[in-house]
């Protein structure tokens, strides 16, 4: 593989990882409810994976609105003369555009989810610091509340890095992409859920850390881009 497509696939696999590893909510109910409800290994594996698999299709269809909109320009006769310079700058302004985003979002005060086991049952809510969550605005979580909140949250980064690889019109990228961001996403909630399913703590505070998730996406982006307009990637 060549330097643009290493680039490529390390940003995929960053993003992946830190927008999964980030998120409590990633995990922390698979544990909880597993936990609760006395599931076996295989149980709590197969429907962190399948929600996983969930999460990383609405993912790609953000990411192939990217891929399409690349393939349109490559229909314009005059954009052939100017595409290679214009996917680079489209991604590192795109990074630069979202990094931003990320530090708005860091400051503000987020809404957010927290779980909370009653008995045997687990319960979701999403509230913002001093506020007061009334009990019936919590639902109770099932198997299939859990898919639905996994396909409801998509992974936004994706959507520059398929776009540059849709204007090159190049399918292998696209291929590398889909493949490392897919496997990356599921493996890594599979071993965070194991993790604290067998009573392992993980190595650092992924709740302080998910509140600078859209920084950190953003300058990985941000960091592609740049290899590609200046460095030559």
């Amino acid at each position: 593989m060549d330097s643009t497509v290493w680039a490529l696939l390390l940003s995929a696999v960053s993003i992946s990882f830190i927008h999964t590893a980030s998120g409590p909510d990633h995990y922390l109910p698979f544990i909880v409810i597993s936990k609760s409800k006395k599931w076996s290994g295989m149980k709590t594996a197969v429907l962190t994976v399948v929600c996983g698999l969930g999460h990383v299709l609405s993912s790609l269809i953000l990411g192939f609105i990217g891929v399409f909109l690349g393939w349109q320009l490559n229909k314009i006769s005059w954009f052939q003369d100017i595409r290679g310079n214009f996917s680079g700058w489209a991604l590192l302004i795109f990074g630069g555009i979202y990094l931003i985003y990320g530090l708005f979002q860091a400051i503000r005060n987020k809404p957010h989810k927290h779980f909370d086991v009653m008995g045997d049952d687990v319960y979701v809510y999403e509230h913002n610091h001093s506020e007061i969550v009334m009990p019936q605005k919590r639902i109770k979580v099932t198997p299939l509340v859990l898919f639905m909140i996994f396909v409801m949250g998509p992974s936004e980064p994706l959507i520059p890095l398929l776009f540059y690889s849709g204007v090159k019109h190049s399918m292998s990228e696209i291929a590398v992409l889909v493949t490392s961001f897919t496997v990356t996403t599921v493996l890594t909630m599979l071993g965070m859920v194991l993790l604290g399913r067998y009573g392992y703590s993980t190595l650092f505070n992924t709740e302080k850390l998910e509140r600078y998730m859209g920084v950190v996406s953003g300058a990985v982006v941000t960091v592609c881009g740049v290899g590609m307009v200046f460095l030559g990637w």
